[in-house]
C-alpha cells in the first residue's frame, strides 16, 4: 500500500500510521537521504525474519539500523571519544558507520565480531519514524542483491511482495550510503558511495 508523505515535513498522522505497521510486525519501505530503505522494528525477531524473506537475502547478510540522534546511537554502540568526534562531524548524513555493539543490540543484527552498522540519515521521514516508535528501525536498501536500488516507490511496492506500507516521499536516489568501519585503530572505508569520503581514504 502506497502512502504519500511530505519528505520535508512528514504529516504526524502518516508517521503514526507507519509506526502502527512497525508495531504490528510489518515491513515497510521509506525514503532516506540516499536510496529508499526497507525496514522493520529492530526488536521484532518475526519482522526481521520477514524482511529477509521479502528482500530474498540470506541471513548471513547483516542488516544496519537507523537511530534518531547521537544519544540514541550511544545506547547501541560503544562510543569512544574518537568515534564520537567522527559521528558528530559526519552525521546526520549519507553514511553507515560500523561500530562495536552494546548488549542492547539484538543478536540477529550483530556480526560475529559483535559489530553493527548504524545510520543517522539527513531526512525527516526516517528520523520521525524512529522518534515516534521510540527505538531504531532496521534499514536495508530497497534493491535485490547485486542490483541497482529502485528509486520509484511504486516499483518498490510491486517488486517486494508482502510490504505492509510504502511511504512515498518522491523519487529516491540510486547511490547508497558510504560505509566506514570505525572499530579498528583508524577508520576503514568499506564502500565509497554517497557523501564525501576523502577523510576516510587511506593516506
Amino acid at each position: 500500500m502506497l502512502l504519500e508523505i511530505n519528505p520535508l515535513n512528514p504529516e504526524p498522522r502518516k508517521i503514526r500510521r507507519a509506526v502502527q505497521a512497525l508495531e504490528a510486525g510489518e515491513v515497510i519501505a521509506y525514503p532516506t537521504d540516499t536510496v529508499y530503505g526497507l525496514g522493520c522494528d529492530l526488536f521484532s525477531k518475526k519482522a526481521t525474519e520477514r524482511l529477509y524473506q521479502i528482500k530474498g537475502i540470506a541471513k548471513s547478510q547483516r542488516l544496519s539500523f537507523i537511530c534518531c540522534d547521537l544519544q540514541q546511537i550511544s545506547q547501541y554502540a560503544v562510543m569512544h571519544d574518537r568515534v564520537y568526534r567522527v559521528l558528530k562531524a559526519f552525521l546526520p548524513g549519507p553514511y553507515t558507520f560500523v561500530l562495536e555493539a552494546t548488549r542492547e543490540v539484538p543478536k540477529a543484527v550483530q556480526s560475529n565480531r559483535k559489530t553493527v552498522g548504524i545510520k543517522l540519515p539527513d531526512h525527516a521521514v526516517p528520523l520521525a519514524l524512529v522518534q515516534a516508535l521510540g527505538r531504531p528501525i532496521i534499514s536495508t536498501t530497497a534493491a535485490r542483491h547485486g542490483e541497482t536500488p529502485l528509486p520509484d516507490p511504486r516499483e518498490i511496492d510491486e517488486e517486494f511482495h508482502g510490504l505492509g506500507l510504502v511511504l512515498d516521499g518522491g523519487p529516491g536516489d540510486l547511490v547508497p550510503t558510504s560505509v566506514i568501519d570505525l572499530t579498528g585503530p583508524s577508520p576503514a572505508l568499506l564502500r565509497a558511495a554517497a557523501g564525501d569520503v576523502t577523510a576516510f581514504e587511506a593516506k
